[in-house]
C-alpha cells in the first residue's frame, strides 16, 4: 500500500505553493489555465471549466549546459498569465 502526502497553500489569488512527499511545486492560476513548475519541468494545463474537457503538456526541464532557453520562456509566461489572473480575480 503507498502512502501519499500533498498539501496546497494559497499565496495569493491564482498563485499555490504545493507540498508533496517528492518535493515542492508552484502553481500559477485557476479555473481554465494552470501552470505548475516543478524540480522536473513545467506543466501547463489548459480546460473548460465544469465540462471535466482538458489538455496538459509537460515541458522537461533543460539541463544546466544546455543553451536552450525554453524552461525560462515557459516560467516568464506563466508569471505573465499569474498576474493577468491576479488582476481579473483579485
Amino acid at each position: 500500500m503507498a502512502i501519499r502526502f500533498r498539501k496546497s497553500i494559497r499565496i495569493a489569488p491564482g498563485l499555490r505553493v504545493n507540498l508533496s512527499k517528492s518535493g515542492v511545486s508552484a502553481s500559477v492560476g485557476g479555473n481554465g489555465l494552470t501552470g505548475n513548475i516543478g524540480k522536473h519541468g513545467t506543466r501547463v494545463t489548459a480546460g473548460v471549466p465544469g465540462s471535466g474537457l482538458s489538455a496538459s503538456k509537460f515541458y522537461k526541464r533543460q539541463q544546466a549546459d544546455d543553451s536552450s532557453a525554453s524552461t525560462g520562456s515557459v516560467v516568464v509566461w506563466l508569471a505573465v498569465i499569474g498576474l493577468l489572473v491576479w488582476m481579473i480575480w483579485g
